[in-house]
């Protein structure tokens, strides 16, 4: 990767009251989408894949954004379906996969949703299959604007854990997933915020360093008291954690809430971590891409937009 860039726009926040985008969330999102039209124009691209998710699909205003970013930034987004998310999710981490991995729980804690993808990995095939996957209504913006003073409170942290938890155990029956965790080979992997930070927190990270965070493996035990080590912190001790930040103060229990949920549903005895996930899946599926048409004598690259 020769450059990256990243910000919390808070695209979905005041969302889920009004149903669609606020305009000073479109215009803290439109900063940011110039940034990054500004790093392109100075690289010689070659494909191109820009994606928009859940707050762009709920919103009523959702088309009207990507057509106003195309206007002033030239970049065309895309919004993709929930299956489409969960499926670059998957293709982003399908490496940290191992040989001895039957299926594979992955799951996504975003600002507007949680996505949860079920894995079948064949042996011998570089790219697992998606069984099923679904996509529940509650991320920690969300969850931030609905409930987040009372996530600071036993009482109101765990009302989060029992109301996650119900809207999860329908998708576990219809794929037998508390069955196939019993049967073992079940590898529970995360990508979000949420999880990096459970994960920087139970290593004693002084700052959070992705090269040690990625694709490690932990104790479910140890992110459990990772968990309830930044329960205890409260507002001002998250603010001031080098693994958390003033920024991300009002995400972090309504993110681990979510965990919580997804530990109770699915006792897997240990998590995986990865600090990967859209933004590397549509890199990965770029790639592929490019050497399949590179394959094929007089087909052009295709240019994805």
């Amino acid at each position: 990767m020769v450059d990256s860039f990243s910000r919390i726009v808070r695209l979905g926040e005041g969302l889920g009251a009004t149903g669609r985008l606020s305009d000073a969330a479109m215009d803290r999102a439109l900063t940011a989408l110039h940034a990054c039209a500004n790093k392109l124009a100075r690289r010689p691209v070659r494909g191109l894949l820009a994606v928009a998710t859940e707050a762009c699909r709920r919103a009523g205003n959702g088309p009207e954004f990507v057509a106003r970013v195309e206007a002033e930034t030239g970049l065309r987004l895309r919004i993709i379906s929930a299956r489409e998310e969960a499926e670059l999710a998957m293709e982003s981490c399908a490496p940290l996969l191992e040989a001895s991995d039957r299926r594979a729980l992955l799951f996504d804690i975003g600002g507007g949703s949680t996505e949860i993808a079920w894995i079948r990995i064949h042996p011998g095939h570089r790219m697992p299959e998606l069984i099923g996957t679904i996509s529940v209504p509650v991320g920690v913006v969300t969850l931030s604007e609905r409930c987040g003073p009372s996530c600071f409170t036993e009482a109101g942290f765990h009302a989060v854990v029992d109301e996650v938890a119900a809207r999860l155990r329908g998708f576990d029956a219809v794929h037998c997933i508390g069955q196939e965790i019993r049967a073992g080979g079940v590898r529970l992997m995360g990508t979000s915020g949420t999880v990096t930070t459970l994960a920087g927190v139970a290593m004693a990270l002084p700052r959070y360093r992705r090269l040690l965070v990625d694709g490690q493996v932990l104790e479910a035990c140890d992110a459990d008291q990772a968990l309830g080590d930044l329960f205890a912190l409260g507002r001002d001790g998250l603010a001031a954690h080098p693994c958390v930040g003033p920024e991300r103060v009002d995400f972090v229990l309504p993110g681990c809430a979510v965990y919580a949920a997804i530990r109770r549903v699915w006792p897997v005895p240990r998590l995986t971590v990865a600090d990967r996930g859209l933004r590397e899946g549509i890199l990965l599926r770029l790639m592929r891409l490019d050497r399949t048409a590179q394959r094929r004598p007089g087909r052009f690259w295709p240019g994805c937009g």
